[in-house]
């Protein structure tokens, strides 16, 4: 997989279309180690669920992943980031205790991963558009709710899921106990010029003048320049250089390289679509995702909580906390990750469980035992 960060630093993805089936094999030489995790993570619990499945969403189909310990706990949906950075290859990194107390479901977008190659994604190239994503993030909460007979579930996004289930939620709030922001996008234009300033003050800081030299060529940035590919790469080499996407790393291997050794995509064909997706995708979706601002949304109709890495510079946090402490809404509550920079649920995946049981799932009180806490007082 690519090694260029998510939320649209996957633009050097390398990708031809996959391969055709009779190649698609597992190359990887990882089966044995897969083996182990797969077993690992099998759901032996009676009142269990484990299902993965292509499902009728938003006139194509869609590859849904449902985990859980037990069908009465209230549903997580999972909306993922990128665009087109699927989620599901690295659930078995941290997903594990969060099914627990929570039936997790994810899915890979259109144009993403294996919904990549369930179909011809140029049948719906014109379809993508963040309008499209979201109706599809509302058309999976409606299905899982029907199927697993639950009223109402919790949406959760990372990344661009953010900007995704930010107005999933907004959209239909029936449909919801509340929205998790996790790195969460409030105004894509801020979020590039804090995440190039800050490359720009570590290089300095640390006397890095070839880096320095680098970033002049595009500064100022954004500026009043067209906002290409070239640029944004560019702009946010260095400051994710400095831990902007992982606190306290030069890069994640551990993430890009997870597909290998994921029980869920194991062919060529499945790991080759992550990229061939990034690559279908990012042009198509590049103009309306620099032109996102969420900034003006005041009033939010569901209880909502953000989910904030300290080091976040890929998203980063200031812009989301100002939102958060002036928007009106019927419970709201911003968690900090002080270890963390974009990638939460790896840095700190305990803290993302307790924070996720603290906040958000007594919020989903009626979809649970008798015996379960009471919900976290409001705040307005």
């Amino acid at each position: 997989m690519t090694r260029i960060p998510a939320l649209l630093a996957l633009l050097l993805a390398a990708g031809a279309a996959p391969a055709g089936a009779a190649e698609c094999q597992d190359t990887a030489k990882y089966a044995d180690a897969r083996a182990v995790i797969e077993d690992l993570d099998r759901i032996n619990s009676p009142s269990g669920i484990q299902e993965a499945y292509a499902a009728p969403i938003g006139g194509i189909r869609q590859w849904i992943n449902v985990r859980g310990q037990d069908r009465d706990n209230p549903i997580l949906l999972f909306v993922h980031g990128g665009p087109a950075s699927p989620l599901i290859p690295t659930l078995w990194q941290f997903q594990r205790p969060l099914e627990e107390y929570f039936t997790v479901v994810n899915y890979d977008q259109r144009g993403a991963g294996k919904t990549y190659t369930l179909q011809d994604p140029q049948g719906y190239a014109d379809t993508i558009h963040i309008a499209t994503y979201v109706d599809d993030a509302i058309e999976v909460a409606q299905y899982v709710r029907q199927r697993y007979g639950k009223r109402k579930i919790v949406l959760a996004g990372h990344s661009w899921g953010t900007i995704v289930g930010m107005q999933a939620a907004l959209k239909r709030p029936d449909l919801f106990y509340a929205y998790v922001g996790i790195g969460q996008a409030i105004k894509v234009m801020e979020n590039e010029k804090l995440s190039f300033d800050y490359g720009m003050q570590q290089a300095l800081a640390r006397g890095n003048t070839a880096a320095v030299e680098e970033m002049k060529t595009i500064a100022p940035y954004p500026g009043d320049q067209p906002v290409t590919r070239e640029r944004i790469i560019a702009a946010r080499k260095w400051s994710q250089h400095y831990g902007g996407l992982t606190a306290y790393r030069d890069e994640s291997p551990y993430f890009y390289r997870a597909a290998r050794l994921s029980p869920d995509y194991v062919d060529d064909c499945e790991r080759a679509a992550v990229d061939a997706g990034n690559v279908f995708t990012l042009g198509r979706i590049l103009p309306e995702f620099l032109a996102v601002d969420m900034s003006g949304v005041r009033e939010f109709p569901i209880p909502v909580v953000m989910f904030m890495g300290r080091h976040d510079y890929t998203t980063p946090s200031q812009p989301t906390a100002a939102w958060l402490a002036r928007v009106r809404a019927p419970y709201k509550r911003g968690v900090w990750f002080e270890r963390s920079s974009h990638m939460m649920q790896w840095e700190e995946p305990g803290k993302l469980l307790t924070s996720l049981l603290t906040y958000v799932r007594p919020l989903a009180a009626d979809a649970q035992p008798r015996t379960a806490a009471r919900p976290a007082p409001r705040q307005r």
